[in-house]
């Protein structure tokens, strides 16, 4: 059962450690500072010195990142410091060794380093939030790879629009030796199945997409990541580092229905030619114009044209020998789309100008289903 961590009583803090293991540190919790709030303790960083570490910990109330650094630790105690402001110090400091002082009649942090001496106006410690404890929670042991991997491909279709929460998550369900992954923002949608050795137990979450983003920024080392859900929360484990965060509540969309049975066409290209020939023809889909895919006699022709812009059109051999067909996308997601297909060669599947294509690579564990712009004239 997680319960909430109850935070260390202000202390006068007093320890030393290396710059580069501090920074490490602040590298890894920063991101879970909040930019956006009034409430000024949410901009801070916990510093807690006990037991041989310092331990560094941050939240926005969303996402919590948290990890420790060896230090020597001269008096226990525990702070919170303006989290971006000891970053930027840190990262200039000279690669030596650092010490924090926590003055508590003064309310300050003094950052010493070799002849550079900083005072940091501090928070109270007792006005941080709450974190939630991983002790409790079920840990299951996933292979790093396979996870970071799963994750980059799907999550560029989660929505960035907050007003349907639901989805701007990422549906990630473990049953028996499989790894489901789902993202959409209605009008993409991206599903990677992927497969797990050893014992995972069935279990199903909607994870932020920016959290499974941050995990992927963290996770730079060993060969594990460990995870588990309890209640509202999310926990992954990599490392030193442990990022929480919360489980978005809701009903995530039944894609399965959202995928056609059948397709007209299936066109085969190679993906790397595909893709460039997107990202340079994309270049004139300016102000929401689509891109615009003809297909007819055995080649692709792949064109875009903004008024008072300009136009581009390149065209590519495609085994194509059906009724010419055009068709739009949104040139941003179709670029996506064909980037997140693995192996040499994209498989576009087809039924008409006005219903969704699909967007494979020589396997079925990856599928990219794209909605089309309808075509004027």
């Amino acid at each position: 059962m997680i319960e909430a961590e109850a935070v260390v009583a202000a202390g006068t803090l007093k320890t030393t450690c290396s710059r580069d293991d501090l920074l490490r540190g602040l590298g890894i919790v920063s991101r879970g500072v909040s930019t956006r709030t009034t409430v000024q303790i949410l901009a801070g960083i916990l510093l807690d010195a006990t037991g041989g570490k310092l331990s560094l910990a941050a939240t926005d109330m969303e996402l919590s990142l948290r990890t420790t650094v060896e230090a020597k630790i001269e008096s226990e105690g525990s702070v919170v410091v303006p989290g971006r402001l000891l970053l930027d110090i840190a990262r200039l400091l000279p690669e030596t060794e650092v010490s924090l002082e926590h003055r508590l009649e003064e309310a300050v942090v003094e950052v010493r380093c070799g002849s550079a001496s900083y005072r940091l106006h501090t928070y109270n410690p007792e006005d941080f939030p709450r974190l939630p404890d991983t002790q409790g929670v079920e840990l299951h042991e996933v292979d790093r790879g396979t996870l970071l991997e799963t994750v980059a491909r799907v999550s560029r279709s989660a929505s960035r629009d907050e007003s349907r929460p639901v989805l701007t998550g990422v549906l990630v369900h473990f049953e028996p030796g499989k790894l489901v992954m789902a993202a959409t923002d209605s009008y993409r949608l991206s599903v990677k199945e992927t497969s797990l050795e050893g014992s995972v137990p069935e279990l199903e979450a909607i994870v932020p997409a920016r959290a499974l983003g941050e995990l992927a920024r963290i996770a730079g080392e060993g060969e594990k990541i460990v995870l588990g859900v309890h209640e509202n929360q999310v926990v992954f484990g990599t490392g030193d580092a442990w990022l929480t965060t919360r489980r978005i509540d809701g009903q995530f969309p039944n894609y399965k229905q959202l995928v056609p049975d059948a397709f007209e066409h299936e066109v085969p290209l190679p993906r790397e030619e595909l893709l460039d020939v997107v990202r340079r023809v994309s270049v004139m889909a300016q102000r929401n114009s689509p891109l615009r895919l003809r297909f007819a006699d055995g080649e692709l022709v792949v064109s875009a044209q903004t008024q008072d812009v300009g136009e581009a059109r390149e065209s590519l051999p495609a085994s194509f020998g059906a009724e010419a067909l055009e068709i739009g996308f949104n040139a941003e997601f179709l670029r996506d789309g064909v980037d997140s297909v693995g192996g040499e060669t994209v498989r576009l599947k087809l039924i008409s100008p006005l219903r969704p294509a699909v967007l494979q690579g020589e396997g079925d564990d990856f599928l990219y289903l794209i909605m089309p712009i309808r075509l004027a004239g």
